[in-house]
């Protein structure tokens, strides 16, 4: 979910729409960047138990990189 800026209501926003789909399971371990934003919206998702207590965040700088994320990567066969 793309958006503007990637404040904690951001975050908040994108998890909630993310975890409120029916096809998802409640994820065991959540991967993502080091931004600053992420913990506190973690924390207040917990609290509010949508995200059971024993639901892990890792923040690793470069954990989450899939190709998505890296499509802004020279491609050799494009060129």
């Amino acid at each position: 979910m793309l958006s503007a800026k990637r404040d904690a209501c951001a975050a908040e926003r994108f998890f909630r729409k993310a975890l409120k789909a029916g096809n998802n399971r409640t994820p065991r371990v959540i991967n993502v960047d080091k931004n600053a934003a992420y913990p506190p919206t973690i924390d207040q998702l917990k609290k509010e138990e949508i995200l059971p207590n024993g639901c892990e965040l890792r923040q690793v700088k470069y954990l989450n990189n899939n190709n998505i994320e890296q499509d802004h990567r020279a491609n050799p066969f494009c060129q």
